[in-house]
């Protein structure tokens, strides 16, 4: 039985990479895989899943208008990048992928924001996936980090603004719940 799975975690914990791991494996035993990332994610350029430790591959691009119960065939696996840019909507469509077509759906993202507020395609994740996983990652201070923190140009801690502003680790740091709350 196919499902939906959410890899979540703070900043910097390997999500990206972990998703183009998956996808090599699957191609490399001769089955279609589709990968999407946030159309909105443009810090290594639109349409492009990068790991910080060095692999990118060029992938499809979700946006608000993308239904993915249409765009979707048989394929051997779905694997979304940035799934916290989901609308509930879409989130709905992955589970219905899975749970009526039969495509295994891995998703990966972020849980919450930095001011500690979940993102709405994160939280119906939470809510709908079959399978949830977090994927470690430490704080400075060697606790595990949950939890993001934004800052500026010269690393100070931004605790207002918009939800989504796109950067990489000059926009963001990880931070377990005790650094979040004092820093």
């Amino acid at each position: 039985m196919a499902k939906l799975y959410f890899r979540y975690s703070a900043m910097n914990a390997g999500k990206s990479t972990a998703m183009l791991q998956v996808a090599h494996n699957y191609e490399e035993q001769g089955q279609q895989v589709r990968l999407f990332t946030a159309a909105i994610d443009d810090r290594y350029g639109v349409g492009k899943v990068t790991s910080r430790l060095g692999p990118q591959r060029d992938v499809e691009t979700f946006g608000p208008d993308t239904n993915f119960l249409t765009e979707i065939d048989k394929v051997a696996c779905v694997l979304v990048d940035e799934a916290q840019f989901l609308s509930t909507e879409q989130v709905v469509q992955l589970h219905q992928l899975a749970q009526i077509k039969g495509v295994p759906v891995i998703c990966y993202g972020l849980r919450t924001d930095f001011r500690g507020m979940p993102f709405p395609g994160s939280a119906y994740l939470l809510a709908l996936a079959d399978d949830i996983e977090e994927l470690k990652n430490i704080c400075t201070c060697g606790k595990k980090a949950t939890m993001n923190i934004r800052v500026d140009d010269s690393g100070k801690r931004i605790r207002d603004g918009e939800q989504i502003s796109i950067g990489g680790n000059e926009s963001y740091r990880q931070a377990c719940g005790r650094c979040f709350y004092q820093g």
